[in-house]
């Protein structure tokens, strides 16, 4: 009897789009800036890239709009570069 049942279960939410579309992603991780202020999503669309077959992360920053929870995407340098060592940190742990 085998008994190698793997435990690894995906998380998936629901994106809501711009244009009122759906879009169901695998949550990777969230993360939180060091100052406390700044919440981001990281997640995958099961995109496959490169011939490594690297699997296609996104990162969005979450913005509260009342009930809602919108995401936006990275556009400042140093924001960018902040999240990155965020990653590291994780990655490094």
């Amino acid at each position: 009897m085998n008994n190698n049942i793997s435990t690894d279960k995906k998380k998936m939410i629901i994106i809501k789009n711009p244009d009122g579309s759906s879009t169901e992603v695998e949550l990777v991780t969230y993360l939180i800036s060091d100052d406390q202020i700044n919440t981001y999503l990281v997640y995958s669309k099961g995109e496959i890239s490169g011939a490594e077959g690297d699997e296609v992360i996104y990162i969005s920053k979450i913005l509260q709009n009342g009930a809602d929870l919108i995401l936006q995407e990275i556009e400042d340098d140093n924001e960018w570069n902040s999240v990155q060592t965020l990653l590291k940190k994780i990655a490094n742990a």
